[in-house]
């Protein structure tokens, strides 16, 4: 992967952050993966012409002394975006903050999919 982070006046590879924010993220209502992780998802792309996105789930850069980040989600139907987004950037600020000490500066939140309930 890139490079270590660097903030606060420590390094910081980034598969640890991104690995942190994820498990966060997972935990909100609402949510059903971070990137997509899921198998059927992923199966529909290799049998159609959908291509599965090459992004990160998970992407953070340091912005001063705090960080930018961007995720990716799946999220479930019923859920407003705009309450899911604010619930997503709520749990990736209080992660960071109780495990790396260092603020959030923004949350991009990128809606990658959406599952149905089954019938």
């Amino acid at each position: 992967m890139s490079e270590e982070i660097s903030i606060a006046g420590i390094g910081i590879a980034p598969e640890v952050l991104m690995t942190l924010i994820a498990r966060a993220v997972e935990e909100v209502a609402g949510v059903a993966s971070v990137g997509s992780r899921d198998l059927a998802a992923n199966l529909v792309s290799m049998l159609s012409a959908r291509k599965p996105s090459t992004e990160p789930a998970v992407e953070v850069s340091a912005q001063g002394e705090e960080l930018c980040v961007r995720v990716r989600v799946t999220v479930f139907f019923g859920y407003r975006f705009q309450e899911l987004a604010s619930q997503v950037r709520a749990a990736v600020a209080s992660a960071v903050d109780a495990q790396v000490g260092v603020g959030v500066s923004e949350v991009d939140v990128v809606i990658d999919g959406l599952v149905f309930p089954k019938e």
